[in-house]
């Protein structure tokens, strides 16, 4: 689903916002901007989405039943298999 797309300023900011962006940054003033030397609790990749790509994958029906069985509910299986490979393709990286 397509995000709906963003209203446009208020009140003639629209040609501030025009302005600021058709500056070079040599004469952006920042100077009243501490510099930032210091990322407590900053977590890396944490808006990172990976592309996905839907396919067909035929399992056995023992390796499905088995993973389902560990799912509270029956729920989040596909989770399960997906981070089991996603282990698998980290480890295989790495040796």
């Amino acid at each position: 689903m397509k995000k709906a797309a963003s209203k446009a300023p208020a009140g003639g900011r629209q040609a501030d916002l025009d302005a600021l962006e058709a500056l070079p940054d040599d004469r952006i003033d920042t100077s009243d901007i501490p510099e930032q030397t210091d990322w407590p609790g900053a977590v890396r990749g944490l808006f990172y989405r990976p592309v996905k790509q839907q396919i067909t994958l035929w399992l056995d029906a023992d390796v499905v039943a088995w993973f389902k069985r560990q799912a509270p509910g029956g729920r989040g299986y596909q989770t399960a298999i997906y981070r089991a490979l996603r282990r698998h393709v980290e480890r295989s990286e790495t040796a």
